[in-house]
C-alpha cells in the first residue's frame, strides 16, 4: 500500500503538471471533445454525432467519460486531459502490482518507473485519444486473467477472471473488436505454449462470457436499432476494410512500428533487447517455469505483429505492447539490481549517452532547420534548458554506472527522463500552429442569436468546441461524408454555389478560411462583401458584414 500511494502521488504529479497548457490539438483531441460536448448538449447519449453528423467509427464508452467531465466540470483543457492521464496512472499501478506478484517488489517498482517516464506513453497521456483508454483497459483484462491463473479455483480465482470479461468489455466499448481479438489471441497462444489444455476448464467461461456480453452488448445492440447503418459502416469499414485494405490513406510498411517502439520506449528501449533475452526460457523443456515471462513475450510479440500486419497505421497504435515491455524491462533491471557487471547493462547505460547527445545537439540545432527563425524563438530558452538536462543526466547516469552504482544510475536516469519530458510538454504549446482557439474565442464575443458561423474547404476539428456551437461546413465531407449520405444535413453541410447566395443575404455570417484561400477567393470573385475581423498565422476570420471599428 505505501507502494501504491508513492507511485499514485509521484506520477499523479508527472502526468498532471501543466496538463492544460495547450490548446486542444486538431484533429483527434478535437473531434473526441466536440462528440462528448454534442451528447450533453442534445441529451442523446446513444448515437455519437461529430458537428450535428452521425459518426461510427468508435463506440462509445471514451465519449461517455469525457462527457461527464464536461457535463460536471465545462469545457477546460484540464478535465478533459484528465482521463487519458488516469488511464495511464491506472497502467502504471496495474504494472507495478502485477510486477510485484510475479517477479517481486522491486520488478513492480521499476517496471511502474519505466512505464511512466517512457516518452510515448507520457506523451499520450496527455492527449485525448482513444489509445491511451484502450491500451490500459487491454492490460488490466490480460493481467487479470494472469494473476487469476495464480489463483486456485475459487472466489479470488473467479473474480480475477471475472475483472478480465468486463475490462475486455469496455476495451471493445472503447474501440471496437480488437478489445476482445487482442486478449482472445495472446491467452489462446499462451495455453496452446504451455500444452495447458485443462485450464481451459478452470477459466468459468460461461459465467466470464455473460459478464462480457452483459456489458459490450446493449449499446451495439441499441445503437443497430436506432441506426440501421450502423452495422455495416461499423463493422465491415471500420473494422476489417480499415485493417485488410489501405482504403484510410495511413499505409506504412511492416517494420514500422520497430523506430517507433525504439524512440517511443527511450530511454528504456536501449535494454529491450538485453530484457527480451534475459526473459527467454533456455530451453523448450523450461517454459512452464518461465510461464509469466513467456506471457509477456506473446503479449507484446503478438500485438506486434497485429498492427505491424495492418493496412492501416498510426503511431498510437502499437501503445498496448508498452506495458508487456516496461515489466520485461522491470524484469531484466531488478535482476541487475545487486550486480556488479550484469550482462548487457554497461552497453544500454553506453547507448544512453550517446543517444542523448545527439538529441541534445539537435535540440540546440533547431534554429538551423526549421523553417523560420521565428519559430525558433519561440522555442527560447527551453531548447537550452532540454539540452543541458539530456547532457549532464546521461552523463551522470553513465558515470554512476562506471563507479558500479547501478541503484543510483537507474534513480538518475528516471530522474533525467521526467524532467525532459516535462520541459518538452512545456515548451509543446510555441509549435502548436492548427489551433484555432484564440480566433474562436474572439469570434465567440461578437456572436449574436442567428448570426452563422462556417468554414470553407475544410473541417476545423476545434472551432465548434471553443464556439460551442455547430459550425457550417462548404465544399468539405471528409470523414463525415458517411453521415451525410444517410441524413439529411444540407442545411449546415453545403456547397459552395448554395453558400455564398445565402452569404450575401441579410443575416449576419461569419466565415474561417485559410488566408491563401481568402486572397484566391478575392481575386476570383472580386464582388463578394468580405471583411476581415481577426487571423493569426495560417487562417482569417471574414464577416459578410463590415465591422464598425
Amino acid at each position: 500500500m505505501r507502494d501504491l500511494i508513492t507511485l499514485t502521488v509521484l506520477i499523479c504529479l508527472l502526468f498532471t503538471f501543466m496538463l492544460e497548457n495547450r490548446p486542444l490539438t486538431v484533429p483527434d483531441e478535437g473531434r473526441y471533445v466536440e462528440i462528448p460536448r454534442e451528447m450533453v448538449v442534445s441529451g442523446n447519449y446513444l448515437t455519437p454525432r461529430l458537428n450535428g453528423v452521425k459518426y461510427f467509427e468508435k463506440p462509445v464508452f471514451f465519449y461517455w467519460l469525457e462527457a461527464f467531465s464536461i457535463k460536471v466540470f465545462g469545457l477546460n483543457e484540464f478535465t478533459l486531459r484528465l482521463w487519458p492521464a488516469l488511464f495511464a496512472l491506472f497502467g502504471c499501478l496495474a504494472v507495478a502490482v502485477s510486477g510485484a506478484r510475479m517477479f517481486g517488489r522491486r520488478t513492480g517498482l521499476l517496471s511502474a518507473v519505466v512505464l511512466a517516464t517512457s516518452i510515448l506513453y507520457y506523451v499520450l497521456s496527455r492527449a485525448i485519444i482513444l489509445d491511451m483508454p484502450v491500451s490500459i483497459l487491454l492490460t488490466l483484462s490480460l493481467l487479470s486473467f494472469l494473476m487469476g491463473t495464480h489463483e486456485v479455483p475459487g472466489l479470488k480465482r473467479r473474480l480475477y477472471l471475472w475483472g478480465f470479461a468486463a475490462f475486455a468489455a469496455l476495451a471493445v466499448l472503447t474501440k471496437g473488436l480488437i478489445g476482445i481479438l487482442i486478449p482472445g489471441m495472446v491467452i489462446g497462444a499462451w495455453i496452446i505454449v504451455l500444452g495447458e489444455w485443462r485450464m481451459l476448464k478452470t477459466l468459468y467461461l460461461p459465467s466470464c462470457l455473460a459478464l462480457f456480453v452483459l456489458i459490450a452488448a446493449p449499446w451495439h445492440i441499441m445503437v443497430g436499432m436506432a441506426n440501421p447503418e450502423f452495422f455495416q459502416f461499423y463493422f465491415i469499414h471500420e473494422h476489417f476494410q480499415r485493417f485488410l485494405t489501405k482504403e484510410h490513406g495511413r499505409y506504412q510498411p511492416f517494420w514500422y512500428f520497430i523506430p517507433i517502439i525504439a524512440l517511443g520506449l527511450f530511454p528504456w528501449s536501449v535494454f529491450l533487447l538485453q530484457a527480451i533475452k534475459h526473459s527467454i526460457p533456455s530451453s523448450w523443456r523450461e517454459r512452464h517455469e518461465h510461464r509469466d515471462a513467456l506471457f509477456l513475450l506473446l503479449w507484446a510479440g503478438l500485438v506486434f505483429l497485429f498492427f505491424s500486419a495492418s493496412s492501416s497505421k498510426l503511431v498510437p497504435y502499437i501503445l498496448p505492447v508498452f506495458p508487456p515491455l516496461a515489466l520485461l524491462i522491470g524484469r531484466y533491471l531488478a535482476a541487475a539490481w545487486d550486480s556488479r557487471d550484469f550482462p548487457g547493462l554497461r552497453a544500454g547505460y553506453t547507448a544512453v549517452l550517446i543517444l542523448s547527445m545527439i538529441f541534445a545537439a539537435a535540440f540546440l540545432g533547431l534554429p538551423y532547420y526549421l523553417p523560420t527563425t521565428a519559430e525558433a524563438q519561440m522555442l527560447g530558452v527551453y531548447r537550452y534548458t532540454i539540452a543541458f538536462t539530456l547532457a549532464i543526466g546521461s552523463a551522470a547516469t553513465w558515470g554512476l554506472m562506471g563507479y558500479r552504482r547501478l541503484r543510483w544510475a537507474f534513480i538518475v536516469l528516471g530522474m533525467t527522463s521526467a524532467l525532459f519530458l516535462t520541459q518538452v510538454n512545456a515548451a509543446a504549446p510555441r509549435f502548436d500552429f492548427k489551433s484555432v482557439k484564440k480566433l474562436a474565442i474572439d469570434l465567440k464575443t461578437r456572436l449574436k442569436p442567428g448570426d452563422e458561423v462556417a468554414s470553407y474547404q475544410k473541417y476545423y476539428q476545434d472551432l465548434p468546441v471553443y464556439l460551442e456551437q455547430r459550425i457550417t461546413v462548404v465544399d468539405w465531407g471528409g470523414e463525415l461524408n458517411f453521415g451525410n449520405s444517410v441524413e439529411d444535413t444540407k442545411a449546415w453541410m453545403t456547397d459552395g454555389a448554395t453558400f455564398w447566395k445565402r452569404w450575401q443575404g441579410p443575416a449576419t455570417m461569419y466565415l474561417l478560411i485559410p488566408i491563401e484561400d481568402y486572397e484566391s477567393l478575392k481575386r476570383s470573385e472580386p464582388g463578394l462583401p468580405l471583411f476581415p475581423i481577426a487571423r493569426n498565422n495560417s487562417n482569417i476570420v471574414l464577416s459578410n458584414k463590415e465591422v464598425k471599428p
